[in-house]
Parts: C-alpha cells; structure tokens; sequence
C-alpha cells in the first residue's frame, strides 16, 4: 500500500473515530482521506460487487429497499443511507463500512447523478440502476437531455456493467448502449392510446419527435408508450408489475412476475422504486421468500414520509424537490383517510435548486380536493410558496407564512387536527430534521 493511500486511511478514519464519539456523521472523514490520496477510492471499493442507484426522484428508497432484500440474502451490505452520494461521502461509507463474514462484499449506492460519472473512475459498478430522469435543479443539471447523458457517460466507463433501467420511461430507450440492458416496468391493464397529461415533459418521441401516446400512462411520462408515427414503443420488460392491489398513503400491495409483495410506504411512485428492487433482487437470484421477508422490515427512510409526533401530533415529513415528485406527493397525501394539517417548506439553496420556478408546474391546485383546516408556508422562500398556494384557490386566510423554522415547529403543536404532513425542500428537510433531532422528537442518523 503507498504511503500517501495510509496516511489518508488513517486520517480518515481517525476524523470518523472523533466524529462518532461527538454523536455527529458527516462526509468529512471521506473529504479527509481525499486529500492525502485523491484515487482512496478506488482502493477501498476494489474488493465489492457494486451495485450503483440513480436517477431523479427515488435513489433513496429504492437503494433502502435493495439493501434490505441483500441483507436478508447476503448479510452485511455497505450503502450510504442518508444519502450521501457524492464523492466525499461514497469515499466516507466504503471507509467507515464493516465488512460482512461471508465471501460475497456488496455495496449498494445512491449516487447523485452529476457524481455518477467522476466515481466510475473510481468504482466499477457490476450493475447500474436508471430510476427515472425528470425535470430538477435545471440551474445545476440543465435539461432532461443533459441529465440522461451523464448518467450515460458513467456507464460508457463500464461497458461490462448490465444497466437496469425503468422501462416506462421513453427517455430510456432512446440511445443504444454498449452495455447489457434489462428493463422493468408496469405491465397492468392497457387502454385506448392517449395522449399524458398536458403539462408533461419528456413526451415527444426521440426519433421522430412526434407526441407519444399511453397504452397505460402510470403517471408523468412513465407508462406503456408507442409512436404511432415511427412506431417507436416500451421495450419488453424483463421485470414487470402486473397487479396493484392496495395503494394507501402508507403501504401499497402489488404483484411482480406471478409473485405477492407488499411495503410499508405509500405512493405509487414509490411502487415504483419497490419494483427496482425487487429486480434487482431478482438480477442476483434472489428467492421470493427473501424478498418478502426484506420487505417486512422496510421503513420510511431519511425525510421520506418520515414519521414522528410533534407534541400530541402524528407527523409525516415527505421530501419534494421537482414538479413531478411534488405531485407524485401530493397525490400521495390525498389517500390520507383523515383530517391533516400541511406545512409546505420552500428553500432556494444550492442543493434545492436557487430556481424555484418549479413549483409552478407542480400541481398544487390538488390540495382544493382535500380536507385540509390549515396551511403553513414556510422556509427562506415563504412568501414565494404562499403565494403559489393562495393561486391555487385556497383561501388566503388559512395560510400562514413563517419563515423560521423554530416557529414552524410550533405552528404545527397548536394546529388543530391530530395529523400533519410536511413537504420540504431538500435543505429545509434537512434544517427541520436537525431542529427534531436537537428535540429528541427523531434521530440525527438513520441506518
């Protein structure tokens, strides 16, 4: 081992050693180990199968569940799960990783898409998982277009690596790779042709450039899709969901290939990130069995329908952070079988995205269809999302701008009905969680 590759072992791990005994986790182990080698990397990662999770909305669940199943076949599985998916922090978990008594070491990794390539240089993944390429943060990855060829580029450094993507998303079957390819999807009752909703991106088609039409549109541009010009259409899948039998604001329940799932989280986007898992369980000749038993442990992870009580109040907090993933929530919260209460947190920081012109596209006008007494707008743009909310139509006067998170917190204790949801943007779900954390009310860490 060169001497720079241990002095950085032993740097790093000694800042982890402190760290943890101050009760704080942070990427800074990994920044510290990159400085006295740049390529560390590549040495701790040398020894695991690699199993890499990106895409726009989903990375963080999707990898979750995928360690859960892996765990229950393999045991010990390295991952960062709060999220930690640049650099630095993919260098801190492979550092700071146990690894497991049996031969096989798996790593399963959320890494952020404009990351993806840079690590590759470092890691070399065995399989890459596409969730989804959605409109997000275009003042940091630009177009949907520029997004999709990061993320490809990252494979191109891989060619040996099989690619599983998402299926219902036309984008994805757009470019050929040198890669093995496999696809999963939803396979449900198919209609008459349609065109998606009118304000969905990602529709025309990328060979002709005619509008796409949904033999099943899911929901944004996912869905079985054809061309009825060029005759451009889904691939076969090679993992297809082909029943959804109970969609709740908590857990859904569906079948994937002839076998019965269920997961304690709701949303139908969330369906989705299950289905990613289960293929790639499926893709390291997992049983059934082991899926399920998986499954059974699977919780709400790091900000995603996270719940906790606020005084006598039960609290979920559900990250948003793009037009479609804000509705995909929404649409989520709306299966609530009660009365709820909503705290909508807009912030403008570099990792929410400084443009928050996206929450004009985000169907907001959805909350009209719910019975909700009580809405708080909050974070460092307040004003902005109180605004967007009184256009929907919902009275100006149930509308309460707070900018200080300290005062939301106590906004929600004296809030009349015994639920309430929080939406937050990316740092005002982190600033939030670490006001909860201070209260004891949730743990600084999950894992």
């Amino acid at each position: 081992m060169k001497i720079n590759t241990a002095l950085g072992l032993l740097a790093g791990k000694s800042s982890h050693f402190v760290l943890s005994k101050m009760g704080r986790g942070s990427t800074l182990p990994g920044k510290v180990a990159l400085t006295f080698d740049k390529n560390i990397l590549q040495n701790l990662a040398k020894n695991y199968e690699v199993v890499v999770v990106t895409g726009t909305n989903g990375k963080t669940l999707t990898t979750a569940l995928t360690v859960g199943i892996l765990k229950e076949a393999f045991g010990e599985v390295v991952t960062n799960p709060s999220g930690a998916n640049m650099i630095t922090g993919i260098t801190t978990t492979f550092l700071t990783a146990k690894k497991g008594k049996s031969g096989k070491h798996i790593a399963v990794l959320e890494i952020d898409e404009a990351s993806l390539s840079r690590i590759c240089d470092y890691i070399k993944p065995s399989l890459f998982v596409f969730t989804n390429i959605f409109r997000d943060q275009m003042d940091r990855y630009g177009e949907i277009y520029t997004t999709y060829q990061m993320i490809l580029d990252a494979a191109a450094k891989v060619p040996e690596a099989t690619v599983l993507m998402n299926g219902d998303s036309p984008l994805f079957n757009s470019v050929s790779l040198k890669n093995p390819v496999r696809y999963y999807g939803f396979d449900t009752e198919k209609g008459q042709a349609q065109l998606a909703h009118y304000n969905t991106e990602g529709i025309l088609c990328p060979k002709c450039e005619h509008i796409l039409k949904y033999e099943l549109n899911t929901y944004a541009n996912l869905g079985a899709y054809i061309c009825e010009d060029c005759g451009f259409k889904r691939p076969k899948l090679d993992y297809s969901l082909t029943a959804l039998k109970t969609l709740e604001h908590n857990r859904s329940a569906f079948t994937i290939d002839g076998q019965d799932y269920q997961i304690n989280i709701g949303g139908l986007y969330n369906i989705y990130n299950a289905l990613a898992a289960v293929s790639v369980a499926q893709f390291f000749d997992v049983e059934p069995a082991t899926i399920k038993a998986g499954f059974d442990k699977s919780r709400a992870v790091f900000g995603r329908q996270e719940t906790f009580k606020i005084g006598d109040k039960e609290c979920t907090l559900v990250l948003i952070k793009n037009p479609v993933g804000a509705t995909q929530a929404l649409d989520m919260i709306g299966l609530a079988p009660f009365d709820f209460s909503l705290s909508v947190l807009l912030n403008a920081n570099y990792a929410d995205g400084i443009d928050t012109s996206w929450i004009w596209d985000a169907d907001f006008e959805k909350i009209l269809e719910m019975e909700i007494p009580h809405v708080i707008a909050g974070g460092v743009r307040h004003s902005e999302i109180a605004r967007r909310l009184r256009v929907t139509g919902y009275p100006a006067d149930q509308i309460t701008e707070v900018k200080d998170l300290e005062a939301v917190f106590k906004a929600i204790e004296q809030q009349e009905t015994k639920h309430a949801y929080i939406l937050a943007t990316y740092t005002a779900m982190l600033e939030f969680r670490e006001l909860l954390a201070e209260r004891q009310v949730v743990r600084k860490e999950m894992n």
